[in-house]
């Protein structure tokens, strides 16, 4: 099936932590040899809304070393913790808006949306969460027009 569009993507796996984050990171750089760049969430925009002991935690970091990229966090009290469950989610950043907002509302056809597909609270963008109708979580993200 061909189509045609202009429209990129670029879709990293998201591994929550839960508390555990800088101690993976700093796994990952010794045993990949990458790096990691992340913010804290009191470093923030939602910083005033937050309790003084989640402020040191990592709400969102990107990992790269040669052929290898995904992101990490310590997690979100909206997400608990499920062994069985998982910790890694589906992160999907589309070139648009417009297409971001499509393929939000084809994925969460018979699924469930955790966060609907808005301005995203850190200001920049649009961002909403969803969980497929095969229980897959994803966060589609736009950043730039």
């Amino acid at each position: 099936m061909a189509t045609t569009t202009t429209t990129k993507f670029q879709l990293r796996p998201y591994i929550f932590f839960y508390g555990r984050c800088e101690e993976a990171i700093e796994f990952y750089k010794k045993a990949l040899g990458g790096t990691c760049e992340f913010q804290r969430m009191g470093d923030s925009s939602m910083a005033a809304d937050m309790p003084a002991e989640a402020k040191n935690k990592i709400m969102h970091g990107s990992f790269t070393a040669p052929g290898i990229s995904f992101f990490v966090s310590d997690g979100r009290d909206s997400k608990p913790i499920d062994p069985e469950a998982g910790n890694i989610s589906l992160s999907l950043n589309a070139s648009y808006a417009a297409e971001g907002e499509r393929i939000f509302k084809a994925l969460s056809e018979g699924g469930t949306v955790t966060m609907p597909y808005e301005d995203a609270p850190w200001g920049e963008g649009k961002f909403g969460v969803l969980h497929d109708r095969f229980g897959n979580e994803w966060m589609i993200t736009n950043m730039t027009e």
